[in-house]
């Protein structure tokens, strides 16, 4: 009689190559997938706080005539009777303004990107919204004065991802899939394309976000793009719009 378990086998080489190859192959098929809905999540992420972000500054600029700028820091340490400083010249510290005036979260200001990491939720004096903890570029309408309500309605107030944390209007289009998430005055938030062969935001009629001028939303002003403090060098430099560090000129027609 013969024995059975003399016909029993392992799996030839061969046949092992073939299964790895087959799920290297669904491996790649699937990776892009999951990259591209990553991105969406922490795009979602970054539009819903922008949105509670905005709702901030309303009740701010309520409460002191404009959002966060260099003239309501005083306002916000008289009333509030904060320890917190509010000096300085980045989004992390026009943001800590609203830290203290009451917003207890740091996770709202946070957005995914090679700058960031998730905040530690400590907002004391020397830890709230310190480097690395904010996400959002904060535009003012001039280097010391902040926007408020009462202007266009259009006209953006934070902007995210920014290229290396720089002021130069530049955006970043890996972390979104290609996208920016720009909050505007009237609190709605828009996901609108960056451009590969410039890094700019596109905000319809080939218009640049950064475009001021006649027919823009921005008219005469000439926007200040605040950075976030990263801790390593960026955020310290604030341009106008259409400008950057070396003084090149980045508007489009």
């Amino acid at each position: 009689m013969k024995n059975n378990n003399s016909r029993r086998r392992g799996f030839t080489l061969v046949e092992l190559l073939v299964v790895i190859v087959i799920i290297a192959a669904l491996a790649g098929l699937s990776a892009p997938m999951v990259l591209r809905q990553r991105k969406a999540a922490d795009r979602t992420q970054a539009i819903n706080n922008a949105k509670q972000v905005g709702m901030y500054l309303i009740e701010f600029d309520q409460e002191f005539g404009s959002f966060p700028d260099n003239t309501t820091a005083q306002a916000v340490k008289d009333a509030m009777g904060t320890k917190l400083d509010l000096s300085g010249n980045t989004s992390n510290d026009y943001f800590r303004q609203i830290i203290a005036y009451g917003a207890d979260n740091e996770d709202i200001f946070y957005t995914k990107t090679p700058y960031t990491r998730k905040p530690d939720k400590d907002i004391s004096p020397g830890k709230a919204l310190s480097q690395g903890e904010v996400g959002f570029g904060y535009i003012m309408l001039s280097a010391e004065k902040g926007q408020n309500s009462t202007g266009n309605s259009n006209r953006p107030v934070l902007a995210t991802p920014l290229l290396d944390a720089q002021t130069n209007w530049t955006f970043d289009p890996g972390p979104y899939g290609g996208k920016a998430v720009i909050l505007r005055l009237d609190n709605s938030v828009e996901a609108p394309p960056i451009r590969e062969d410039n890094n700019m935001v596109m905000i319809g009629g080939g218009k640049t976000l950064q475009k001021n001028g006649q027919g823009s939303v921005w008219g005469n002003v000439n926007p200040v793009m605040k950075a976030p403090d990263t801790g390593m060098g960026s955020g310290s430099v604030s341009t106008g719009a259409g400008s950057t560090t070396s003084g090149d000129d980045l508007e489009l027609e």
